[in-house]
């Protein structure tokens, strides 16, 4: 057996792999909430100066990729490939944002998990040495993905108070072999799980038990207790998603409660800024890793995090023939570099 595979679902790198540098940008909204000091570029334009939704995000992708691509000190024809995705149908976001690079890249689709799947990827791949340089993103916009799952922004429709604000923002990470400002040391690749719930307003339900999955074979595998991890973040589960999932770990032995943090719920003051159950879509644990989550660990107010992404495997045809809407996450190790590395 291969000695960096971990028990069912999870793989120790054997070349701990650098998060050379990240960078983050969002919209107006997200620059209102309790983050807004640790995002690199705040808009004040939802549009950010195109004529729609769907270019305004590919803006955002470029933009945030080409930042992160300066801070690690490196220009765009050194950097191997990209591991990029969207919500949007066929990923146009990624595919017209990132084009002008000229990188070679990975379309990926994991719904608001897709995050901790770049990283997880990008960081196999550098481990095992199949690129000195990878670059890893996602996004989101507020007004594209309304547009694609729910209703058009004009008809005003009325949100449900378990429904959860689609984050307007794109993060970016290089990932690589030395320097940099953490590492990642493991991951473990989550399941479809699908508890046959049917409320697209709901998001934080229906993404919950596949978080628990992931969470509780990460601990299982690498045979740790959640005061191993210094936090364990979920990507936008939201309050009621929380609730849930702290229930379903309960039931298997395990209390999260004193190291979870959701980033959905951090991104936005719920009360201030009527955004329900919180943050949801691709960008709102893309942004918050970028900034927030990695400052921490280059401070090392934190030394291991579990990072888990979540998503919601629905598209508006699987919604309007009446199917469930299962859930995926996506679990990504990540440490601060000890003194001297």
């Amino acid at each position: 057996m291969n000695q960096q595979m971990r028990g069912k679902q999870s793989v120790e790198l054997a070349n701990s792999v650098r998060i050379l540098s990240s960078a983050s940008i969002v919209g107006a909204k997200e620059g209102e909430g309790p983050l807004s000091d640790f995002f690199d570029v705040i808009g004040s334009d939802p549009m950010f100066g195109c004529e729609s939704w769907e270019e305004a995000e590919s803006v955002l992708q470029k933009e945030a990729a080409q930042m992160a691509i300066g801070k690690a000190g490196l220009k765009p024809s050194e950097i191997r490939m990209m591991f990029a995705g969207d919500l949007l149908a066929q990923s146009i976001a990624s595919s017209f944002g990132l084009v002008d690079l000229q990188i070679p890249i990975y379309g990926l689709y994991g719904a608001c998990s897709t995050m901790g799947e770049s990283l997880a990827l990008g960081a196999l791949s550098v481990s095992a040495g199949y690129g000195e340089y990878i670059l890893c993103l996602t996004s989101s916009h507020f007004g594209s993905a309304e547009k694609e799952f729910r209703y058009p922004l004009e008809y005003g429709s009325q949100r449900p108070l378990s429904a959860t604000w689609t984050v307007t923002g794109s993060g970016a990470c290089v990932l690589g072999t030395t320097g940099g400002r953490a590492k990642i040391t493991g991951v473990t690749t989550g399941k479809i799980v699908d508890f046959g719930l049917k409320d697209s307003q709901n998001m934080g339900a229906c993404m919950a038990p596949a978080a628990c999955d992931t969470i509780y074979q990460n601990l299982m595998d690498f045979q740790r207790l959640p005061e191993d991890y210094d936090k364990i973040i979920t990507g936008d589960l939201g309050s009621i998603g929380q609730t849930i999932l702290l229930d379903l770990l309960k039931d298997k032995g395990f209390d999260i409660s004193k190291q979870h943090m959701d980033c959905g719920m951090k991104i936005f003051d719920a009360k201030t800024q009527d955004t329900h159950a919180g943050g949801s879509g691709c960008g709102c644990a893309a942004t918050v890793f970028a900034s927030y989550i990695m400052s921490r660990l280059a401070m090392r107010e934190w030394k291991r995090i579990l990072f888990v992404p979540t998503g919601a495997l629905l598209s508006k045809v699987s919604f309007n023939e009446g199917q469930s809407v299962p859930g995926i996450a996506h679990g990504v190790v990540v440490e601060a570099l000890e003194k001297g590395e």
